[in-house]
């Protein structure tokens, strides 16, 4: 699982240097990650090539001519691309999605189990933010809904 969140420092080619336990996770044919657009939120979705297998099978799951398939094949199979890491263990980002989502200095990393974001630093702070104000009230709505569930019964 991709866990915990680092900040790392882009340099002037657009490198960041993946973290070890990620770079473990995605071993396979293709020695790199793969990556695209997040449809979630504005930052790189990235992982393996079971995150590329699982897109591929929810769009497949989808009927050909489904505007939401179409729509993913466009952002997923369209925007994908695929990241080598070289001796380092260093990825180069494309300067289209650097320029898509601001990301000239430093990042966050961030794993979310089967996949992980690549962000502007500042934009994840708040996005983060945000995140736990959402986790909170749905773990308050569901301990509600519990004890309301146990007097009822």
């Amino acid at each position: 699982m991709f866990l915990s969140t680092f900040e790392k420092q882009l340099d002037a080619k657009r490198r960041i240097v993946v973290p070890q336990d990620y770079r473990a996770l995605v071993l396979g044919p293709f020695d790199g990650i793969f990556c695209f657009p997040s449809f979630e939120a504005d930052c790189i979705e990235a992982g393996g090539q079971a995150l590329f297998e699982r897109y591929q099978a929810l769009i497949g799951e989808l009927e050909f001519g489904d505007p939401v398939r179409t729509a993913m094949e466009y952002s997923v199979l369209g925007g994908l691309n695929r990241l080598a890491f070289d001796t380092a263990g260093r990825i180069t980002l494309p300067e289209t999605l650097c320029e898509q989502f601001g990301l000239s200095d430093w990042v966050a990393v961030v794993g979310l189990g089967d996949r992980f974001q690549i962000w502007e630093r500042s934009a994840f702070q708040a996005h983060r933010a945000a995140q736990r104000d959402i986790a909170r009230a749905g773990l308050a709505d569901l301990r509600a809904q519990q004890r309301l569930a146990k007097t009822v019964t």
